[in-house]
């Protein structure tokens, strides 16, 4: 708190005079040290591990304050920081004269426990979703490839050209596999979102397939009047073990009900 009031001086001229409130509640004048009001400062030697900081603070300041000036220092938010000075932790409240702190004294910067747990598991959690997003990267790769060669059969049919039937079982049998694969990574965050994109992506294809074999064993017919083929699958939940692909079974001659299960 301060508060200024003019005085008279010779010259008939009036000076302003600065008061300030000391924390033992005194109201006096306030000197001028030439620091701009921020008062004397001193320097702190801050230890933290093997690192030394040395920290120039107005002597007047308080452990909160002493903490925001450490945090532009280190890697630490105020929140994450325990000071202690003579071997107790000081609260942020408290004023470094006030408790004895002086010029080059030693104070000592400890990471909050639970702050430190919590970077950890974060760290671990960063590290999962990189692993997964590689994983899904990779199937995505192996599944271009896949998705080319549907694209090539689709051309044959515009043509229409006769693939064989084999084609059409072993390329089906590659997407499943690059299903399950997309079932086996265990995902969170962005990963997530990538993986259950991928698997769309598989199903797609999957039904693709399935109509262009059907269009296969009647070449001549209308594309309107194709029969159209489902394929099942149970609920992607987890993303662990929770996908089971369908037993091809031989397509009958009535039409079956395109049906996916909702993969979350």
């Amino acid at each position: 708190m301060r508060r200024s009031n003019g005085r008279k001086v010779p010259g008939n001229w009036t000076e302003e005079v600065d008061w300030e409130l000391r924390p033992g509640g005194m109201l006096v004048q306030k000197r001028d040290d030439g620091l701009g009001g921020s008062g004397s400062k001193i320097k702190i030697k801050v230890s933290h591990g093997s690192y030394q900081h040395e920290i120039s603070v107005p002597a007047q300041s308080t452990f909160g304050d002493l903490k925001k000036v450490i945090a532009q220092e280190t890697s630490l938010e105020p929140q994450e920081q325990r000071l202690l000075f003579r071997g107790k932790e000081k609260d942020n409240e408290e004023h470094l004269h006030m408790v004895g702190v002086k010029d080059m004294s030693k104070i000592i910067l400890l990471e909050d426990p639970a702050s430190k747990e919590r970077k950890l598991e974060q760290m671990k959690i960063d590290e999962g979703i990189s692993k997964a997003c590689e994983a899904v990267v990779f199937v995505r790769s192996e599944v271009d490839k896949l998705a080319g060669k549907v694209s090539m059969f689709e051309k044959s049919m515009n043509l229409r050209t006769k693939v064989d039937e084999k084609e059409f079982i072993v390329l089906t049998e590659l997407l499943m596999r690059q299903l399950l694969k997309l079932d086996s990574i265990e995902a969170q965050g962005e990963a997530k979102v990538q993986r259950r994109i991928e698997v769309r992506r598989v199903q797609s294809l999957v039904d693709t397939l399935d109509h262009l074999k059907t269009r296969n064993s009647n070449p001549f017919s209308n594309s309107s009047n194709a029969v159209s083929v489902t394929t099942q699958w149970q609920a992607f939940e987890s993303g662990i073990g929770s996908l089971s692909a369908p037993s091809p079974n031989p397509m009958s001659s009535s039409a079956r009900t395109q049906d996916w299960e909702p993969f979350d």
